[in-house]
């Protein structure tokens, strides 16, 4: 190793300088604007920032309380099949149920339907990671390396698809509408489809490329808790099977919280349905899959409509008053300690 040794700088020499340059950006004097935070400036920032709070709140309150929406709960109304769920024996076999309500007032305007789930946590993380995005994308990987475990492959080597816990608690409940008019039953037409959103059904899920969905999904099997495989899951309309099949679409994306509602159909404003849902009796029919007898959950039907602040939740309303309420009360505070301030000021200069 060779020594360094560093030699003071001869006579005449200059000193390398530690200093920044003489530049308005290295020496901090570039122009600025610095507020002057004045008594009129603050109050008013205060008041004007509460009064636009609360009138934004208000709006939005008012505007969700003109939301029409009924919400029907069938966890005990279907009971006899609530019992049969319990043992998973039964998975194949089928449980019908109906359940009567009557709409005192016409629901106007597009009418949507929501399935509602109580007490069920998408939020664990490992139930949330519990997938593959990249099968999800239609390519063949190994999903043996994924999240997805315990739901990635049966005893026999064969892979599950979709895998994980996501896709093997799917909702698989399947609920008909019927408007009982008179002595006739008319059937409200459903739209099953343009119910997820477009970056999810054009780039998060695609089905794996082949002529056919039965030979892409070849040497795969359904996850343990459903009926059907993935390819059947909308025999009729090819552009909804699969993996881009809406309800599974929306069912992977998991809720925060343990009480939550998921998007389920749209009422066709078609014939008696043009003007939304007239007044009467209706009945839902239900093909009861999905238990919640295990975890002590409940389920929900909810018909609603919407207005341009969105669906019946008054959070946002309510999080804008209460943000413009303690804005103008300590706009308030703030005045008064200024008067008292100032009257004591004016007392000592006397």
């Amino acid at each position: 190793m060779k020594n360094k040794t560093s030699f003071p700088p001869q006579e005449g020499e200059l000193r390398p300088s530690r200093c920044p340059d003489n530049s308005a950006f290295k020496q901090q004097k570039l122009p600025a604007w610095k507020p002057q935070l004045t008594i009129a400036t603050v109050l008013s920032s205060f008041f004007l920032t509460g009064a636009f709070c609360l009138s934004v709140g208000v709006c939005l309150i008012l505007s969700t309380n003109s939301v029409r929406e009924i919400q029907i709960d069938y966890s005990d109304k279907c009971s006899d099949c609530s019992k049969l769920r319990e043992n998973s024996s039964n998975w194949n076999k089928e449980c019908h149920c109906s359940v009567n309500f009557m709409l005192k007032e016409d629901i106007l305007g597009d009418v949507f339907m929501y399935y509602g789930l109580q007490n069920f946590y998408q939020n664990h993380r490992r139930y949330v990671i519990s997938r593959s995005d990249a099968q999800l994308l239609g390519r063949n990987v190994n999903i043996q390396k994924s999240y997805c475990a315990p739901f990635t492959t049966y005893r026999n080597g064969t892979p599950m698809a979709p895998c994980g816990a996501i896709a093997n608690s799917m909702f698989n409940d399947t609920i008909d509408l019927f408007y009982n008019l008179k002595s006739s039953v008319i059937q409200v037409p459903l739209l099953k489809t343009g119910n997820s959103w477009w970056t999810d059904k054009n780039v998060k899920f695609r089905n794996p490329k082949s002529y056919n969905l039965s030979s892409a999904f070849a040497g795969t099997a359904r996850p343990p808790y459903w009926q059907k495989p993935v390819y059947l899951l909308d025999e009729e309309d090819e552009r909804n099977n699969g993996y881009v099949n809406d309800d599974f679409i929306i069912w992977m994306r998991v809720s925060a919280f343990a009480t939550f509602r998921n998007l389920y159909r749209r009422v066709s404003r078609i014939r008696q349905f043009a003007d939304g849902l007239p007044a009467g009796n209706y009945t839902f029919h239900i093909s009861y899959n999905f238990p919640v007898t295990k975890f002590k959950g409940r389920k929900y039907v909810i018909l609603s409509t919407v207005v341009w602040s969105g669906g019946s939740n008054p959070f946002l309303g309510i999080a804008y008053v209460v943000s413009g309420t303690a804005a103008t009360l300590t706009g308030f505070v703030i005045t008064a300690i200024h008067l008292k301030l100032r009257k004591k000021k004016a007392c000592f200069q006397k």
